[in-house]
Formats: structure tokens, C-alpha cells, sequence
């Protein structure tokens, strides 16, 4: 039996010359809840609505639980569900009907519509809700609702494309939870795009990251920060950052260090049991220090190591290197 869900060989799509998705080959596991990583015009949803069945590719295979998805359209379309970036969800009419509407699309009978919308309805959450014209909802909710109307059909496999784009932080955390328990209770296939490295980390079992169209790495997202190498332990020294920085050269475990502007910056086989050593060796030194923290190696680093280029995302991520990274960049 094919352990398989989604396989993807050599599939490419090219627009007016330009190849937006190019030469992709993935096999991704039945039950695996996978990520495509890139930034914005990375060629993700492009690869999406091929797989999809909304775009036809310009060459190459693709095909979702063994049905070929240029082939065997009805069949593909028949064991998916889809929640794009936009929810493109009727305003005018309330969660339920709008439910009702999708479902009758798939020729759901009435009586198992019925409790089938009451399910996915109760699955995001919005039970209390269902009567209420969508037009009133707030953004988390009509994301939740994009969801609860993908899984209509009781779909084997769910594509995501930027599940939670633009949502704030406590309602993208919702969201994680909701994909979380589709994967685990409905034994679900899911494939999410997103460019928000800190989903694909807390979400994803494997990882792809893509850029111009292209997959640069494939692997758990552990795996994949385990290539970046050492940790890093950030400092803030008031005074004798450079005498400390001077003593601190003659250990072994240092991979490398520089101090500008206050900040100690060492890249070490291991943060958290060298911090002690690196306080006491301040101490010793006479060097002042108000702030440390470690910080292990991000997705973000991992775009970098293959790209040569950041994620391009205005967001932080709450990495404290960040800033002295484009300071770094800018030297």
C-alpha cells in the first residue's frame, strides 16, 4: 500500500516565460501534517491550486492519494479540502447556510448535511454562532469558518494556504490548536503554506522550504536548524565587553565572537550549559553585565543558510538577534 498521500514529481508551472513553480518533487506521508515554507511569491499557492485542480500544470505529475490530478479531477477533488487566503465566504448569509451551500455542492444528503455542519461547526468552535450573518464576524472567526467549510466533505487530505495570514497572535494560536486536533482526531493529511516561521516550527512535522519556485531543503524543522550549527549567547555589558571579549578567545567551545555597541555576541556548541562559565568569567574580567539570554538556531537561519537572504518578513518573531543582525548585515 502506498504510504503516500500527496506525490509530486518534477511539476513545474511557468507564466509568460517566468517558472513559478519549478521542478518540484515531494512525497508527503499519509497522516503527516506538512509545511511549505517561503516568502510571499515564492511560488506556494501556485503549487497549491495545481494540486488543487484549479490550475493545470505545465509539466510534471501530481497526484493525491493515488489519483493522477490532471487525470482524475472529480476523484482528486472528491478526497480534498481547501481554504485559500482568501475566505471568499458570503457575508450575506450566516455560518450555517453558508455550510449548507458548500455541502449541497458536494451532493451531501439533506439529513447528513445537517449533522455534518453541526460537527465542523463545533470542531472550530462556533456553534454559537451559526445563525449569525458572516458579515458580523470577526477575522479569527471567518478564518475558522473558511476551515469548518474545507472539511465538509470529510476531506482525507486538507490543503491550507496561509492559514492564518493577517490574524492576530492569540487568534494565529487558535488556529494552531484547531489544525492540531484535525490531524490528530480525523487521522488528517495536512498541507499548509505560510510564511510565519514559527508555525511551520510549532505546526509541522517535516518542512519544505521554497524559494523562486524552487525546494532548497526538505526535513523536520529541527533537522533543518541542526544544519545551521552552533547556538548563540547574546550579551548586554555595560563596561569591559572587550577585555571579556579578549579572554573569553582562548576557549575551545567558542566558535566564534564579536562585540559591537555593548552587545557580546558568541556562537557556542552549547548555550545554556555555557552561560554560567561566560558569567563567571565576566566576573573575573570586571565586566558589567545587565542582560544574557541563548538563543538556539531558527527557521529563519535556515532560510538564510539557503537562500543567502532573509524571509523578507517584517516580523521579528521575537528573535532577539534580529537587530543585530541587520546591523551586522548593514556593516
Amino acid at each position: 500500500m502506498d504510504a503516500s498521500a500527496i506525490s509530486l514529481n518534477n511539476l513545474c508551472k511557468t507564466f509568460q516565460g517566468i517558472r513559478a513553480v519549478d521542478n518540484v518533487t515531494l512525497d508527503i506521508k499519509k497522516g503527516e501534517i506538512f509545511g511549505l515554507l517561503g516568502p510571499n511569491g515564492a511560488g506556494k499557492s501556485t503549487l497549491i491550486k495545481m494540486l488543487t485542480t484549479m490550475l493545470r500544470p505545465s509539466s510534471g505529475t501530481a497526484s493525491i492519494l493515488g489519483h493522477d490530478i490532471i487525470q482524475e479531477m472529480d476523484a482528486v477533488r472528491s478526497c480534498i479540502g481547501v481554504v485559500f487566503q482568501d475566505a471568499t465566504l458570503d457575508g450575506k448569509l450566516t455560518a450555517r447556510e453558508n455550510l449548507d451551500f458548500h455541502a449541497q455542492l458536494y451532493n451531501i444528503g439533506r439529513n447528513m448535511r445537517s449533522k455534518r455542519i453541526d460537527d465542523v461547526l463545533d470542531l472550530v468552535d462556533l456553534c454559537d454562532k451559526a445563525d449569525v450573518m458572516v458579515e458580523k464576524y470577526s477575522g479569527g472567526m471567518q478564518r475558522r469558518l473558511a476551515i469548518a467549510r474545507g472539511l465538509i466533505n470529510h476531506p482525507q487530505v486538507l490543503f491550507l494556504d496561509e492559514p492564518t495570514l493577517g490574524l492576530d497572535a492569540q487568534t494565529r494560536h487558535h488556529i494552531w490548536e484547531y489544525i492540531k486536533e484535525l490531524n490528530v482526531h480525523e487521522g488528517m493529511t495536512i498541507l499548509l503554506t505560510t510564511h510565519y516561521m514559527e508555525e511551520a516550527d510549532r505546526l509541522c512535522e517535516r518542512v519544505a522550504i521554497i524559494d523562486k519556485g524552487k525546494i532548497v531543503a526538505v526535513d523536520t524543522p529541527q533537522d533543518l536548524k541542526s544544519t545551521v550549527g552552533a547556538d548563540t549567547i547574546i550579551m548586554q555589558v555595560r563596561d569591559g565587553s572587550e577585555s571579556l571579549l579578549e579572554a573569553l578567545s582562548s576557549f575551545s567551545w567558542i566558535v566564534s565572537s564579536e562585540a559591537a555597541d555593548g552587545q557580546l555576541v558568541l556562537r557556542v556548541d552549547d548555550a545554556q550549559s555555557r552561560i554560567p562559565q561566560v558569567i563567571i568569567e565576566a566576573c573575573m574580567n570586571r565586566a558589567t553585565v545587565t542582560s544574557v539570554c541563548a538563543v538556539e538556531p531558527t527557521l529563519e537561519d535556515v532560510f538564510l543558510k539557503f537562500t543567502g537572504r532573509s524571509m523578507r518578513e517584517g516580523e521579528s518573531f521575537g528573535n532577539p538577534m534580529s537587530k543585530w543582525q541587520q546591523r551586522r548585515k548593514g556593516s
